[in-house]
């Protein structure tokens, strides 16, 4: 049994849906960021935090590309072309996307007000556009990333999309938002964002 430590509202919810996906027993602890109970497993006070067999396990992509290989479900073979395409689109949407979300949101609400910098939330968003252009164009035959198998990197850009929403980004290239609501339709989906 693995023991989740995050709330939904964080990357937490990667994990959550992966967990779901695999259908295995978990419980979760819906600690806030930096809270004293994501302190208690992580100095950083960050989450997602999962504990398994009593070791603590971060970072959200570090955490589902191990429930993936270790379950041998939601991932090509480690080894092969297909895993090095799935690692490379994960890795650009953790790149392009996450990246340019997270700035924004350190300069609307995670830095100290002096600290923050408004003015470069326009080309964050210029920029998140550019990337799905380029993610569209780089996307096969298929309903997911990898064409007819749903991976972890599938799980990895539904997050960011929905981030891109709540944090009025939007969806701009009309295939990522079918996709999305695709994604968004899943029963493991939306099993994990249930509370």
């Amino acid at each position: 049994m693995y023991t989740l430590i995050g709330a939904n509202q964080t990357r937490a919810l990667r994990v959550k849906w992966a967990l779901e996906e695999l259908g295995v027993s978990y419980t979760q602890l819906p600690a806030a960021p930096r809270s004293a109970e994501a302190r208690e497993h992580a100095p950083s006070g960050k989450v997602p935090v999962l504990m398994v067999d009593g070791a603590t396990l971060t970072d959200s992509t570090a955490i589902i590309t191990y429930l993936a290989d270790h379950h041998n479900a939601l991932t090509l073979k480690a080894g092969t072309l297909g895993r090095a395409r799935q690692d490379g689109f994960t890795n650009m949407v953790l790149d392009e996307f996450d990246a340019a979300l997270w700035t924004a949101a350190r300069h609307s609400f995670v830095l100290p007000e002096d600290k923050r910098v408004p003015d470069v939330k326009p080309s964050l968003r210029w920029e998140f556009a550019r990337s799905e252009e380029l993610l569209v164009s780089q996307m096969g035959d298929g309903p997911f990333l990898m064409g007819a198998e749903f991976t972890i990197a599938d799980i990895v850009l539904c997050h960011c999309l929905d981030w891109a929403v709540k944090a009025g980004f939007g969806v701009s290239q009309p295939r990522l938002a079918e996709y999305h609501a695709a994604m968004r339709a899943r029963p493991a989906y939306i099993a994990a964002r249930a509370e």
